[in-house]
């Protein structure tokens, strides 16, 4: 989660110090009359595949002989639909497969612990269910962090390791608790629908219509203080801590897209660019935008993964 939002969480006892009780009712009543009713509108996409007891959902878009997998970042409430834009410009030179992790977009909950470890082991059933056993792993955000396990768990099977502004190992505030009662105090009380009513459009600039807006929308009301991703959220920093000074393996190539100028991490771009200088093979790109390059620059990532892989050869 980056900076910012934390920030916003911190506040949210002083927002609610100046919001009358009369009000706080009011908004909490629509919030769970909203909540049921949005839950009748959500539109199924993807496909369901057992992972255990439970289903993940996956968006798979493509025919080729390449797979990418894409994993989202710690709060994506609906990833298969977030990635849409990039899933588009990729789906011409390689299959696609966008992973919904447990407790995001359709997936199941879980009561399973959000550890690295687990959520990493899930993926990898999802992939083998699909019989896909040679991939790009693809991460944005947190799945940076992931990846270092996932990797080290299954480097046989994964061809490069591609970064979209994704965490790294002792990154400035990684050892943070997250807030996460003021998270479900916010959604209990129908704060958080309000604030999503009156604040900007997070979606600005991206190829997305109003119709993946809305679910989009209806689906993080929905995931995003639920359990599961709760439980993630309050083990953020200790799944940073269990990677800390971890490195990919030399022969693993990765390349990593980087927000140029990120005002939220101190020495953002040199944190990458010395990851990227631990393995045999890696490149920095850095891509204005948003901490979401992937909503904004998805042609120049698609472009670039496509150069980058096709250098590896095989």
């Amino acid at each position: 989660m980056r900076k910012t939002t934390k920030v916003a969480l911190v506040l949210v006892p002083v927002l609610l110090l100046g919001v009358p009780l009369l009000t706080v009712g009011v908004t909490s009543t629509v919030n769970a009359v909203a909540t049921a009713t949005e839950a009748e509108r959500i539109v199924p996409y993807g496909q369901l595949v057992p992972v255990g007891e439970h289903r993940m959902n996956v968006v798979v878009q493509g025919d080729h002989d390449r797979t990418i997998v894409l994993l989202p970042g710690l709060g994506t409430g609906a990833p298969g639909r977030d990635f849409a834009p990039l899933i588009d410009e990729l789906d011409d030179t390689f299959r696609v497969i966008a992973v919904e992790p447990l407790g995001t977009g359709l997936s199941d909950q879980t009561d399973v612990p959000r550890t690295a470890e687990n959520i990493t082991r899930e993926v990898h059933e999802a992939l083998q269910y699909l019989g896909v056993d040679r991939y790009i792993l693809a991460g944005h955000s947190i799945s940076g962090i992931y990846a270092l396990t996932y990797t080290a768990a299954y480097r046989d099977e994964v061809d490069a390791f591609v970064g979209i502004d994704s965490s790294v190992p002792d990154q400035p505030g990684s050892t943070e608790a997250l807030p996460t009662d003021a998270v479900a105090t916010m959604n209990a009380l129908g704060i958080t629908r309000v604030l999503q009513a009156i604040g900007p459009d997070p979606y600005a600039g991206a190829d997305f219509d109003d119709s993946a807006k809305e679910q989009m929308r209806i689906l993080t009301t929905r995931n995003s203080t639920a359990s599961t991703m709760l439980d993630e959220m309050d083990r953020t920093a200790a799944n940073f801590a269990e990677v800390s000074a971890q490195v990919f393996a030399p022969d693993l190539p990765v390349l990593l897209f980087v927000r140029a100028d990120d005002p939220d991490v101190e020495d953002w771009v040199g944190l990458h660019e010395r990851q990227a200088a631990s393995v045999q093979n890696g490149e920095v790109v850095l891509v204005s935008g948003s901490h979401y390059l992937h909503h904004t620059a998805a042609a120049e990532i698609s472009a670039e993964t496509t150069r980058f892989v096709d250098s590896l050869g095989g």
